[in-house]
């Protein structure tokens, strides 16, 4: 744990990682959601998606900072945009539920679709659920979204 910690201190992105899920945990060190969060922002600041995501769902759960919706999005959307499907999907149901966003089915379809095109199933029961409230123009437009984030995605690929 010490060379873990060390490693994290230089600002190894792994190593924050490693020390975030730790603390969460309770691996190897006492539980402590407050040393989780500080770890998973350190990592979530330089640009890793996972500790992204997991520092938004601290937010969602108010585990090591203070209950804020608005921050979990901030974060998931980070995730999201670097192709995180498991941030994709929380943000495709904050925008579903309007749970620190403004309630948006459009938006939530484009993100669940984003999500389960990379497998989530929970993804796929979302966006199917979602469908059959949404209008023959909102689904038009949901996907055109989505077909506009994918080729988006390809080009910076390219």
């Amino acid at each position: 744990m010490n060379w873990y910690r060390k490693a994290a201190q230089r600002g190894d992105v792994l190593a924050q990682y490693t020390l975030g899920n730790c603390y969460s945990t309770g691996n190897g060190v006492k539980k402590d959601p407050v040393e989780a969060a500080k770890w998973y922002r350190k990592a979530a600041e330089q640009g890793d998606s996972s500790c992204q995501c997991d520092l938004a769902l601290c937010y969602t759960n108010g585990e090591g900072v203070a209950k804020d919706s608005v921050q979990a999005v901030k974060w998931l959307r980070k995730a999201a945009e670097q192709e995180n499907e498991t941030a994709q999907y929380f943000l495709g149901d904050r925008y579903a539920n309007g749970t620190g966003v403004t309630k948006d089915a459009v938006e939530a379809y484009m993100w669940f679709s984003l999500s389960d095109k990379a497998g989530n199933e929970d993804a796929k029961k979302g966006r199917e659920k979602l469908a059959k409230e949404m209008t023959p123009e909102q689904l038009a437009e949901a996907k055109r979204r989505a077909s506009a984030w994918k080729s988006k995605i390809e080009e910076k690929a390219n």
